[in-house]
């Protein structure tokens, strides 16, 4: 099996370096062999790809666990690459030029060169492995080439709900449309037309699973061609094109409960995408986001309202009227001589969370409306006011 690069010795760095140290390196490094630097070396550019390749994964503390790893495992063959997602040409490349790589395995399309020695593994099927093969790779392969799979939990859902203030501070219920994954009504999930047959897939010979070889060392991934399925219809199912799945709305009716602010979550067990092959659908995780409100704002569980009364209401005293969140109607009295920003307290009209919980308050607050223009009399009136208590204007 081919040796991988040890990024560490790439770095100069111990495989016990902390993640700063290597971090420190890695500048040093960079800065040192950057090819602005060595303007005449044509292997300037080599080596400070080199370093940026190593750092890559050696600075990721998840991918240097996953080659911390791998090392141990022996398993290796242009790792950075694939940490990185890279889809070089060379990733294909025979044994002759990759230093005992094969071509990627066609899953019994034909022999395999006879200098072509490496390890294949099928990542869906290593357990612990197969989830540390499936992060750095792009995500697991189906196993059971070929067998049609087994029941599946449908997709789970995650969506923001914009609601009322109102209904977020006493409960109500909210409709909400979502666009779900769900299993083809048409073909039931197995890609064919009504009628069609079907054959042993010409690209992973019925595996489900293709190989890809690198530095001897090779990934099983899903064939491209038959999905996983390790069979193709004669005739495409004309709903999904062949993919099984299509995209779907539905109507979900939500209940919002009383209290809700934003950023509160609720799942809902089964109401996302349908299940595959009878399997369970999946779940729905709604966020809330509570609306602003023209009238009413909150305060804990007491909700407030400012309401306006002229100079002679807050002098003389006055009755104004005030909604609840429910919408009843309460008459509130203010007393004479009342200031701007006074607050009167009505109990148990503000907002209830969870049984057995008291509920808070409706709070309203006075803003005191002092007119810009006044009339003849208005102003002869305010004027005599003025002087009976000694204001100089």
């Amino acid at each position: 099996m081919a040796q991988t690069k040890d990024y560490y010795a790439v770095l100069g760095v111990k495989s016990t370096a902390t993640q700063d140290e290597i971090k420190k390196q890695y500048r040093r490094m960079a800065k040192q062999h950057h090819p602005d630097a060595h303007p005449n070396d044509p292997k300037a550019a080599d080596r400070f790809k080199g370093i940026s390749e190593a750092y890559t994964v050696l600075g990721d503390a998840a991918k240097r666990k996953q080659y911390d790893e791998m090392s141990r495992l022996g398993a290796f063959g242009g790792f950075a690459d694939r940490a990185r997602g890279s889809s070089r040409p060379d990733a294909r490349r025979t044994s002759n030029d990759m230093g005992g790589a094969s071509r990627p395995s066609t899953g019994g399309r034909g022999p395999q060169d006879a200098s072509a020695r490496f390890e294949e593994f099928d990542i869906g099927g290593l357990g612990g492995l197969g989830d540390l093969f499936g992060s750095m790779f792009g995500g697991g392969a189906r196993t059971g080439a070929g067998r049609s799979r087994g029941p599946e939990q449908g997709q789970s859902v995650e969506s923001t709900l914009e609601i009322p203030f109102k209904t977020a501070a006493i409960g109500g219920k909210v409709p909400i449309e979502l666009e779900v994954t769900e299993e083809c009504a048409t073909c039931h999930g197995n890609g064919a037309a009504p009628g069609a047959t079907f054959k042993v897939c010409p690209e992973c010979a019925g595996r489900g699973t293709v190989s890809f070889g690198q530095g001897g060392f090779a990934v099983s991934r899903p064939c491209p061609m038959c999905l996983g399925r390790g069979q193709v219809p004669s005739e495409r199912c004309p709903t999904c094109s062949g993919a099984g799945e299509v995209r779907s709305r539905k109507k979900v009716l939500i209940t919002v409960p009383p209290g809700t602010e934003s950023g509160s979550k609720i799942r809902l067990k089964g109401q996302g995408g349908k299940g595959t092959s009878g399997g369970p659908a999946g779940d729905l995780l709604i966020t809330f986001q509570v609306q602003a409100d023209a009238e009413y704002t909150r305060e804990g569980l007491d909700v407030i309202a400012m309401r306006t009364i002229n100079v002679a209401g807050a002098t003389l005293g006055t009755k104004i009227d005030v909604q609840t969140l429910e919408g009843k109607k309460v008459t509130l009295k203010v007393p004479p001589g009342t200031a701007s920003g006074k607050r009167f307290r009505i109990r148990g009209q503000g907002v209830q969370k969870g049984t057995g919980v008291a509920r808070g308050d409706l709070i309203v607050e006075i803003a005191i409306d002092v007119p810009a223009t006044l009339t003849e009399e208005q102003s002869r009136m305010m004027k005599g006011f003025a002087e009976s208590v000694g204001l100089k204007y």
